[in-house]
This record gives structure tokens, sequence and C-alpha cells, in this order.
């Protein structure tokens, strides 16, 4: 795994190499010295966090900001498009089911509208439980207190479509509580709860700090798949080893495209720039999470149904991408 993973960071280093892209602007000659953006991403021991952390610092370095992005901790994905559409953030996370309803939401023209720059990693889907529980699939879940994830996250959408599949009804069927990443990872380590939903990079810091001081396991998910992809074609089956987390045995799962958006009125040479400052960050992103180890530039395109900002498309085009 660990050579693997070297070879993915040489063959980017090699690419941006080769398009003369790896270089850092010194901040009196950038044109966006006084550029101010605010990140928003999710809860702090989740995959967002630690990224948006990562690319606040390289792009303040790359691009030359007198003044370091600022990045926001929240509830994820639905959360973050609420503030990109009323102007409070500048570039966001989020799943790509998430963006695909606001996108359809977005009247024609709307300067707000989401756009991708990237698409970056693809999110996990977990169903975290203790060890021990006696639930083995969702429909074992009945009865239960579960974190069906954070009021506007992602995790939320997600947890109702996958229980509406397996015929739970989240009101009558559970004991259903609304947590974030941080408090559900709190609430299983106490006993509060028996099980929460998830879905972040592989590992997340959190579920990985929660399995060394319990054992726990993650539902398999192959009963539902089929269902939920022919319900809910923006997902995509998937399998989690079973070295992650120290589980007993892989399990079969879904993947969730994730994106770095803007809005539309982003100035096209500004979107250029923040793309091009994303893969020139790549390595210390993947020091701040593994899941940034698999963000490649041919598959960074990959952002349908949400269409790639204009500057992000040019960046893509001058380096053949697409």
């Amino acid at each position: 795994m660990a050579g693997g993973r070297e070879v993915d960071r040489r063959s980017v280093l090699r690419w941006l190499g080769a398009l003369g892209l790896l270089s850092t602007l010194p901040g009196c000659s950038s044109p966006y010295a006084g550029t101010r953006l605010t990140l928003a991403t999710g809860g702090t021991q989740g995959v967002y966090f630690a990224l948006g952390n990562a690319l606040a610092d390289a792009w303040q370095q790359k691009l030359g900001f007198e003044t370091r992005p600022a990045v926001l901790s929240t509830a994820g994905s639905v959360d973050n498009l609420r503030l990109l559409a009323a102007g409070a953030a500048d570039v966001i996370f989020s799943q790509v089911d998430t963006a695909a309803d606001q996108l359809e939401r977005s009247a024609p023209g709307d300067p707000r509208a989401p756009r991708a720059l990237a698409r970056i990693y693809d999110d996990v889907v977990h169903v975290v439980v203790r060890a021990d529980s006696p639930a083995t699939t969702l429909a074992g879940l009945r009865g239960a207190k579960v974190s069906l994830g954070a009021r506007d996250s992602g995790v939320y959408v997600i947890a109702t479509r996958l229980l509406g599949v397996a015929g739970l009804n989240p009101d009558t069927d559970l004991q259903a509580e609304q947590l974030g990443i941080n408090e559900s990872v709190a609430a299983l380590e106490s006993g509060a709860i028996d099980a929460f939903f998830w879905s972040g990079g592989v590992p997340t810091d959190g579920i990985s700090r929660l399995s060394q001081a319990l054992p726990i396991r993650l539902l398999d998910l192959e009963d539902v798949v089929t269902q939920v992809r022919e319900a809910f074609p923006a997902y995509a089956p998937g399998t989690v080893p079973a070295a992650t987390y120290g589980i007993p045995a892989p399990v079969t799962t879904l993947l969730v495209r994730n994106f770095l958006l803007v809005a539309a009125a982003m100035p096209d040479d500004l979107a250029n720039a923040l793309v091009r400052g994303l893969f020139e960050a790549q390595p210390a992103l993947a020091v701040a999470s593994p899941a940034a180890l698999t963000i490649d530039p041919r598959a960074a395109i990959g952002t349908q149904p949400v269409p790639l900002h204009p500057g992000a498309e040019r960046f893509f085009r001058m380096t053949k991408a697409i």
C-alpha cells in the first residue's frame, strides 16, 4: 500500500513538473495578494476539515495571499451549499448528490449557482457499530439508537435514502438522532447510541481514534447496494478493506464523489489559480489525509452533473486532461 501511494505521489509531481506548475508566487508580485477567501468544510474530525486546512495553507503560500483563507467547520455538504448560495463561503466541499440537488434548485443564470473546480476524492459510506452489536445489516438497526448525521449534512441525505431502501422509517423504526461526526464518535464510545452513519474519506480520523478506544465494525451494505443505485445513480459500489479501522473483514459499501465547488460568479482567473494550487498541493494534502492520494488530474474532470467552472475547464484543457 505504501509503495502504491508513493507511486501516485510521484506521478502527480511528474505531471505538474512537466507543465511547469511547481512554483510559488511571492506575495509582493501575486495578483491575488489582496484576495480573501472563506472555505467551508465539515466536522473537525472529518476529512473535509483536514484537507480544507491543508488547502488554505497551500493556497496562501502558492498563490501569494496576504491573508490565509478562513476555514469554517460546518455541518457538511448541505450546510456548505447554503453558505455558498448566500455568499458566506467562496469555496466549499460537497458530495455529488447534494450538489446536484442544489443545481436543480438554482435559477438559470444564477451567479451563486454551484460550479466545480474539481472532483477530489470519493467518500465512503460508513455505518459504524460496536463489534459486539447484534446488527449485521441495515435492517438489523430496527429499534436501535442511531445517529443519521447532522441535519444539514450530506450524511443525513444518504442515511435517510439508505434506510428507506432497507424498509426502515427513521421516525418510527429507529430512535434517530442527528449528530455530526464529532458527537457521533463520542456517543458511540459512551454507549449513548448503538450506531452512526458517516460518509467520508478512508480513513476518517475520528473513526480511527474510536477504533483504538473500542472494537468496532462497519455494516455490510451488499443487500441494498443494487436497489440504492437503481434509485440514486450518483452512488457507486465500493469496498472497505479489512485493515481499515481494524475491522474483522472487508465490507461492501457505497462511494460518493466529492467536489470542490465555487459560485458561477467567481472570476475565471481566480478559479484557474485555485485549481492549479490544488494540484501543486497534492503531496501536502496527502499528508493531511490519505484520501488525497486519489486526487488525479484526469479523474478531477468527472464532476457531472455539476459543470466545471470556466476557469477550471481552461486549466484542464491547458493540461490536456480534457
